[in-house]
């Protein structure tokens, strides 16, 4: 019955294009720290920035069906492409709970704003979406937004360069045209920005609220299992799995940098099987 101690220990699935999700499913172990976790990146094709909607949600779907495999009590789409592209149609096919990035996000942004300016960075991808844009003008149209594309953030964090001078001085090139603009909210559109954090806060200074994505979409989740009584309050320690579809060492590194916790093994899936 609602209200009492539930005990689902059935883990939440999360999937995105490579590993930038783990962001995401750190969020999830900080704030859900008794729920079990499965993650698949789909390491194999990505980014998924360059494909077509149509390919997108077949992936999306693989992806799913992937993780219903695993016993899976929710969906956590951690890519903000599938988010955009994918998220409604997914929704229709399965009957389980899918929560995508895009929308506690810019509710989030719209929030924390003071000015009605909040700024969106991501990839190329995201950006020519306009999927954070859209969502905040449903949300209260007279908000304004600007998009910035940051194509260069994303191998700058796999190699470890957060918090050194080129960060520094790509993102003061990246962030200028926002920071002159006025903006006093920021979204980090994209699951490998948050581990920019710092860098990104010096360049646009402390009067800036930086929003990540992450930890709204884990307080959405939290919500939906609180509702559903689907939480697990067993205080047994939890399992987290992972899967790739292609694997290299890579993953496993940078990975365990993104988590703050060792990967000892991934998984290889055949994801076109799904």
């Amino acid at each position: 019955m609602k209200g009492d101690c539930a005990v689902d220990p059935r883990p939440i699935g999360v999937f995105d294009s490579g590993l930038g999700g783990l962001t995401v499913v750190k969020e999830l172990m900080a704030q859900l720290p008794n729920e079990n976790i499965v993650y698949f990146g789909d390491t194999a094709r990505l980014p998924y920035g360059t494909r077509s909607r149509e390919t997108i949600i077949k992936y999306s779907i693989q992806c799913i069906r992937f993780l219903l495999t695993q016993n899976i009590k929710a969906v956590v789409i951690a890519c903000n492409t599938a988010s955009s592209m994918a998220l409604e149609t997914v929704k229709e096919v399965f009957d389980l709970p899918i929560i995508g990035v895009v929308e506690p996000g810019a509710a989030h942004a719209v929030k924390a704003t003071r000015n009605g300016k909040v700024g969106i960075i991501g990839t190329e991808a995201t950006v020519q979406s306009g999927s954070y844009a859209r969502a905040i003008a449903r949300l209260n149209p007279g908000i304004h937004t600007r998009s910035v594309a940051c194509s260069l953030f994303v191998p700058i964090v796999e190699e470890g360069w957060s918090d050194t001078p080129i960060a520094y001085l790509t993102a003061e090139r990246y962030l200028a045209p926002l920071k002159e603009w006025g903006a006093d909210t920021l979204i980090l559109g994209c699951t490998h920005y948050p581990l920019l954090m710092n860098t990104i806060s010096k360049v646009m200074g402390p009067h800036v609220t930086l929003i990540n994505p992450a930890v709204s979409t884990v307080h959405e989740v939290k919500r939906i299992l609180e509702q559903g009584d689907m939480l697990n309050d067993n205080h047994n320690q939890p399992q987290y799995r992972y899967y790739v579809s292609d694997f290299s060492q890579k993953f496993k590194q940078i990975g365990s940098r993104f988590l703050n916790r060792e990967i000892i093994y991934a998984g290889k899936v055949d994801i076109e099987n799904y």
